[in-house]
């Protein structure tokens, strides 16, 4: 697989000779609905395992060698025609993609609403190994509220994909720190949240149990790892699963209602596997930014792994952009927006996509009415290069949020370097 950026005065026809790969394969592999359009800067998926080099001035084959990256002689070994000491200006030779890191295995989670589509289905079920319908909400009492996702549980199931049953603590629309907190303070409503959960566990024949609770009281820290500890037990002995979801922390004593009652350490302990969601340094309300710039996830790695066997964490994975109207003036929400739409975008709008090396994404500006707007998505450049943390910290393997919009550049990027886990 390479992963080519588009240059000016780049047409599919020729980038579609250059590596031997039909149009219509590259068109469908990238979802370009118009093959004939194109923009600078953007980043195509080309399954393909060479391409044709058309030889400049000057050029030998060793200088082409470095150009690449490739072994001479396995430079040479592609070109047996080629005479290494005196090629002609103008002729074509075959660049090989060079070795790639063997594939191995990673487990996959898909949160997806209950609102997606089939198409949407159709695209991602074949590359996860978990679908987690979001969600179950918490009453006050302790009693759980079901979401529309009996689809998606026949749907999983009958693709080979394990459904997750995902419970937070989402009140009234949002999440609810008090409505947390008063029931972990209360053993008659912690008992009945526990056996809710149990029951529709059963129930629904999920495969196990996502742990989405966010904004816990600084004051609820020891209590909600007791009850982690007990789910935790309860579920491993009806042989299923605890997978808890985690915000991004570059330290234990990380201030803020969103920090510190996550304590890595015991969710390590407790739970099969950890969520760390990284994403949403860009957010609907900040400054343009990366939504998951990489210097910021590798900082969470690398003290994650400290606190959690890395065996046991899965990377977050953002599956959307945003788009900011400038100049930015806060409190301005800014649109969200997916991979595939940003790109389309860009390419409506004539818009050059640039690429900002230290977070390792893709941005544009356009205008529209006379507005000025910056866009931060991702693309396989940059979802190749934050899913390269995966093998650099060892990790189990990543988790989308969300799989509701579809865009299989994502997944044929990631299948490259991984083997889906299936259960």
């Amino acid at each position: 697989m390479y992963i080519y950026t588009v240059e000016a005065g780049d047409t599919l026809t020729e980038i579609s000779r250059r590596f031997g790969v039909p149009i219509n394969r590259i068109a469908s592999d990238n979802m370009l609905r118009n093959p004939n359009a194109l923009v600078v800067g953007q980043n195509l998926v080309i399954m393909s395992d060479s391409q044709r080099y058309v030889i400049r001035e000057g050029q030998t084959l060793y200088s082409i060698s470095q150009e690449f990256g490739i072994p001479l002689e396995t430079l040479i070994d592609a070109n047996p025609n080629a005479n290494p000491i005196a090629l002609q200006v103008g002729e074509v030779i075959t660049i090989p993609q060079v070795e790639e890191i063997p594939r191995r295995p990673a487990v996959v989670n898909g949160f997806a609403y209950p609102s997606i589509t089939d198409n949407s289905l159709n695209c991602v079920l074949p590359f996860l190994t978990y679908l987690s319908p979001f969600s179950y909400s918490i009453t006050e009492t302790g009693d759980i509220t079901a979401p529309d996702a009996d689809n998606l549980i026949y749907r999983a199931q009958s693709s080979g994909v394990m459904p997750m049953m995902v419970v937070t603590n989402i009140s009234d629309g949002t999440f609810s720190t008090e409505t947390l907190s008063g029931i972990l303070a209360e053993p008659e409503y912690r008992e009945n949240l526990l056996n809710s959960i149990i029951r529709e566990q059963d129930t629904k024949g999920y495969y196990g149990v996502v742990l989405d609770m966010e904004y816990i009281s600084p004051d609820d820290k020891d209590s909600y790892n007791e009850f982690l500890r007990e789910l935790s037990e309860r579920l491993h002995d009806k042989g299923v699963i605890l997978i808890t979801a985690v915000a991004p922390k570059y330290r234990a004593d990380q201030q803020g209602l969103l920090y510190e009652s996550h304590d890595y350490a015991a969710q390590g302990q407790y739970a099969d596997y950890v969520i760390i969601m990284t994403y949403e340094w860009g957010y609907t309300y900040s400054p343009p930014m990366s939504v998951q710039p990489i210097d910021e996830v590798r900082k969470v790695l690398s003290y994650a792994v400290t606190e959690i066997p890395s065996e046991k964490i899965l990377m977050g994975m953002p599956n959307y952009g945003y788009d900011w109207t400038l100049p930015f003036t806060r409190g301005t929400p800014a649109s969200s927006i997916g991979f595939l739409a940003a790109t389309e975008l860009a390419i409506s709008t004539n818009s050059e996509i640039l690429y900002d090396e230290k977070t390792q994404t893709p941005y544009f500006y356009y205008n529209e009415n006379g507005t000025r707007h910056v866009v931060w998505f991702d693309d396989p450049r940059s979802v190749n290069a934050k899913l390269a943390l995966v093998d650099e910290f060892d990790l189990a393997g990543i988790s989308y949020w969300t799989v509701n919009r579809c865009y299989i550049p994502n997944f044929l990027v990631m299948q490259n370097r991984f083997e889906v886990v299936k259960l």
